[in-house]
């Protein structure tokens, strides 16, 4: 099947996000872990690639998603998404900016949009600026995120450093006219020159305006949400086929983990909740610990519990711990540590007999993925918005996993997950 839609999303957690708002319209949705070693074959009508370069070196990163790119046009794409955090996660120098414009310029596009906005969720945008759930992204959790801290709610004013064309702005007031008036918008922009475009939204009425009036761009960019409408407006035009394709997803009995390493303030929350449930085994992960001692002793841990009362290993802390293991270790380091560790305990944990995975963070399930030797997930049911079940085969066996990310979910969201997959 010759695909028609290529997404590039730069964390893992972000693409099954965007896998699963789109696999809600029935159109096939095919998720690789890393660009394909070989050319593509068995393509879907949708192909999206997950990443790990939220963070990288720009340099690397543009590398990677040039990469993406050249696999999702020989499997005959003709329409590509450029995904990112719904919380527009970057420092100073990119990798949101960067890489568009590597990727515009590769497709020969003079511009291009960014919505990250995701209202389900609580991400909205209005007259440029960021909003999570009431307060500002400059005043809300990710001010502390350990990665990439977000000082700034003005989208215009985070992207302006990070590109080499003009920034500009189609507000609400816009959007709220309907597609035709976005169109002008944008065409009246880019007569000025301006090739990046914040495009406000706080409603998903809004979404289906942005994706109606933006249809036809070689690129856009966004948040999952501003691309949930645009299967509806493939099927309407006949370019994608209208079947029904969700298929029966296996995987083999055997218990769940959790494993946590997101240190957001909704995943601290989840955490709470979940070893608030009597009889929970649980182990937290110090990267101070795994610094001086290594995780043998976590994964000794692991070895001895009874896995049916679904363990949880998690580095999950407050923003002040987590400053304090980056002071002293480094930010890299300190993180590469967790992921590490917990990759190690996902493996051991299949080889004991797990066959479910709550995993939660962008960076923990990059890692804890590349460990299983996963490189290709069926998307299943949403256990919340922009979080569904997937399927996989790691090592021969048949798992269930689920990858979060940070802030996504309410506090009940792990034992919800196991609630959803059994039902």
């Amino acid at each position: 099947m010759t695909t028609y839609f290529g997404a590039i999303a730069d964390d893992f957690t972000g693409a099954t996000d965007l896998a699963g708002l789109l696999a809600r319209s029935g159109v096939e949705v095919s998720l690789r872990i890393g660009v394909p070693d070989s050319p593509p074959t068995g393509t879907a009508r949708v192909e999206i690639i997950a990443l790990k370069c939220r963070t990288s070196p720009v340099d690397e990163a543009i590398k990677d998603t040039q990469t993406a790119l050249d696999w999702l046009r020989k499997a005959g794409a003709k329409r590509f998404f450029w995904k990112y955090c719904s919380t527009f996660d970057s420092t100073p120098r990119g990798n949101i900016g960067p890489v568009a414009e590597a990727l515009m310029q590769a497709l020969g596009a003079d511009q291009t949009i960014y919505c990250p906005a995701f209202p389900e969720n609580g991400r909205s945008i209005f007259m440029g600026n960021l909003f999570v759930g009431e307060q500002p992204l400059a005043e809300s959790p990710m001010k502390d995120h350990p990665l990439t801290p977000m000082r700034d709610s003005n989208l215009l004013r985070l992207l302006e450093p990070q590109v080499t064309l003009p920034v500009g702005l189609a507000n609400r007031h816009t959007v709220a006219k309907g597609p035709k008036a976005l169109r002008e918008r944008l065409a009246s922009l880019k007569a000025e020159g301006v090739a990046h475009v914040v495009v406000d939204a706080v409603a998903n009425d809004d979404l289906f305006i942005i994706a109606d009036a933006c249809q036809n761009l070689p690129l856009l960019t966004g948040g999952s949400a501003v691309a949930m409408p645009l299967p509806k407006i493939w099927l309407r035009q006949g370019l994608v086929n209208g079947r029904d394709v969700k298929r029966e997803h296996r995987f083999e009995d055997g218990p769940a983990i959790v494993l946590s390493g997101s240190c957001s303030a909704m995943t601290n929350r989840q955490v709470a909740a979940f070893l608030g449930q009597a009889g929970r085994p649980s182990l937290k992960l110090d990267p101070l610990e795994l610094a001086e001692s290594g995780v043998g002793s976590a994964l000794d841990w692991l070895s001895h519990q009874d896995l049916s009362k679904t363990p949880i290993l998690y580095a999950t802390a407050a923003p002040d711990a987590v400053r304090e293991a980056q002071a002293r270790l480094g930010t890299d380091r300190a993180g590469a540590l967790v992921e590490a560790a917990l990759a190690s305990c996902a493996v051991v944990a299949r080889d004991l007999g797990i066959r479910r995975f709550v995993v939660a963070g962008g960076e923990t399930s990059g890692a804890v993925t590349k460990s299983l030797g996963v490189s290709r997930l069926d998307i299943g049911s949403e256990i919340a918005p922009g979080v569904p079940w997937c399927f996989a085969r790691s090592e021969q066996h048949d798992i269930a996993i689920t990858l979060k990310s940070g802030n996504f979910g309410s506090e009940d969201f792990f034992a919800k997950s196991l609630e959803v997959l059994d039902a």
